[in-house]
């Protein structure tokens, strides 16, 4: 099979069928769960899909081997290794590669991605990647005239429409899960996926649509402190009657409310999005930020993260601007979001004021890192970045040290607000999605909204509140949109696109 000489033929269907093997045991395995094996119709999608997969793939190696021998072996060698990586994150993490993942690894900064580091990936890399890709490099491949060339593409593509049609009946389940389905086919999963997000993000990003301008009402100093949380599901938190206490600070703080909350999308750049925009949609309208800047408000911006919609404001401030005005170990953390906040609060030359920190404190796989030493309170925790190798105690009590760690921050600037006495001040903290710890064998987030489980959308939406600032209305269940009415009206900022109905204070 393996021979240095190949006809063209030979070779595509060669490496479609490696490719099958090596790459799409998540793809059947999510076919097997969900159809009825035993039933005629269930084994017609079976075989059918492993057909079209494999002519599918030898079709399209077919046509771009014909055109260059050149990219058709740069384009194979590319797609074994990067499809290596991927299966590794499917496997290790129970990822779908769709649009929105796509975007979160786009997304994703070097030392974000440096945490998924294993000896188990470069297992993957060689072996189902690296070792094929020496074959492919080395193979001479015999071509076909091109009339060979017209008479084999065409009965194969006759052959795909043909079986396409014979499986009309199942177009609805595959329909159905067509996400799920072109999220885990290997290369198309991320090669269309990445195309598409690349088109989607230029039409967004062509021009921010500007909101219509607004005036401040009075006077009054006040500020809001908005902590957009990472990966926080509101499941373990104590305050939503947690069993284990992973809010000793917060559960004993006056003026503080817990609201039910769902997010908008399960990865940070739709949550983040969401939290700073006046409503969801998919248009990129001006967001709280910069529509406040714009409208001679003080905005402030501390992250530690990543994943925002474009910040126009002058007080920009990630890691590197803070790290020389913060001292201790806390500054490896997100306790370096809190340097010298109180003081610049008070420099301030404005009556009205908005503090966006933007979080990283409960995102994975190494929840253990993401705090100091003495915030690990449950015991043992994982330390792998392969979260399935560690037990669902290990996992669960690391995740829980990160909700901790976040009920600290929280109340750290809760008693900063305290001391400015001349504002009138509040704290609204609210995540950006939630996170999988292995519940039905998922980890970290990132699946379509439509199956996601509720870990993932399920999230925190806690507010303090100054002594006699304002009341809050008896609301149960809130949105990520909530935020940006109640900053306006927290702020006594007047907007023709302010709605009444979305703002949580009375």
């Amino acid at each position: 099979m393996f021979k240095n000489n190949l006809k063209i033929t030979q070779f595509v269907l060669l490496m479609s069928s490696l490719n099958f093997l090596f790459f799409h045991f998540p793809f059947y395995t999510f076919v097997l769960n969900n159809v009825d094996c035993k039933s005629l119709n269930g084994i017609t999608v079976i075989v059918s899909t492993i057909i079209l997969m494999l002519v599918l793939n030898s079709f399209a190696f077919y046509l771009i081997y014909f055109l260059s021998r050149f990219v058709g072996k740069f384009l194979l060698v590319l797609f074994f290794i990067i499809n290596a990586v991927a299966v590794y994150f499917i496997n290790t993490y129970s990822i779908i590669l769709d649009e929105s993942m796509i975007g979160n690894v786009l997304n994703t900064n070097y030392e974000e991605a440096s945490k998924f580091f294993s000896m188990k990936l470069i297992v993957y890399i060689i072996v189902l990647g690296v070792i094929p890709a020496i074959y492919i490099i080395k193979v001479k491949i015999v071509n076909v005239t091109l009339k060979k060339f017209l008479i084999t593409s065409s009965l194969t593509l006759l052959f795909i429409l043909t079986l396409v049609f014979a499986n009309a009946s199942n177009w609805l389940w595959i329909d159905k899960n067509s996400k799920t389905l072109g999220g885990l086919a290997m290369p198309w999963s991320y090669s269309v996926n990445i195309s598409l997000f690349y088109i989607h993000n230029y039409k967004k990003n062509e021009k921010e649509i500007l909101l219509p301008n607004a005036t401040i009402k009075d006077n009054r100093k006040s500020v809001v402190v908005l902590v957009i949380g990472e990966s926080a599901r509101s499941q373990n938190f104590s305050l939503y009657g947690y069993k284990k206490n992973t809010n000793p600070l917060l559960s004993k703080t006056t003026n503080l409310y817990h609201f039910d909350a769902t997010s908008c999308g399960t990865y940070t750049t739709a949550g983040v999005k969401c939290i700073l925009e006046h409503t969801n949609t998919d248009d990129l309208y001006e967001v709280l930020p910069n529509y406040l800047f714009r409208n001679n408000v003080e905005v402030i911006w501390r992250t530690t993260n990543w994943g925002e919609p474009p910040v126009h404001i002058e007080k920009y401030q990630n890691r590197d601007v803070l790290m020389p005005i913060c001292k201790g170990e806390g500054c490896n953390h997100d306790e370096i979001l809190l340097a010298g906040l109180k003081e610049q609060i008070l420099a301030s030359k404005k009556d009205k004021i908005l503090v966006v920190l933007h979080t990283s404190t409960s995102h994975g796989p190494t929840y253990s890192k993401n705090y100091p030493e003495q915030f690990e309170t449950f015991k043992p925790v994982c330390n792998s970045v392969e979260l399935g190798n560690c037990s669902h105690e290990e996992l669960i009590n690391a995740y829980d040290n990160t909700i901790v760690y976040t009920d600290f921050i929280l109340n750290q600037i809760i008693e900063n607000l305290k001391q400015l006495n001349e504002f009138s001040s509040a704290m609204i903290f609210v995540s950006d999605h939630g996170e999988s710890l292995g519940e039905k064998n998922l980890y970290t987030h990132g699946l379509p909204l439509s199956i996601a489980p509720k870990e993932q959308y399920e999230i925190p939406f806690i507010v303090w509140l100054s002594d006699s600032s304002k009341q809050l209305k008896p609301n149960k269940v809130l949105s990520q949109n909530h935020v940006f009415h109640s900053v306006l009206n927290y702020l006594s900022i007047q907007s023709p696109i302010y709605n009444e109905e979305m703002n949580i204070f009375k």
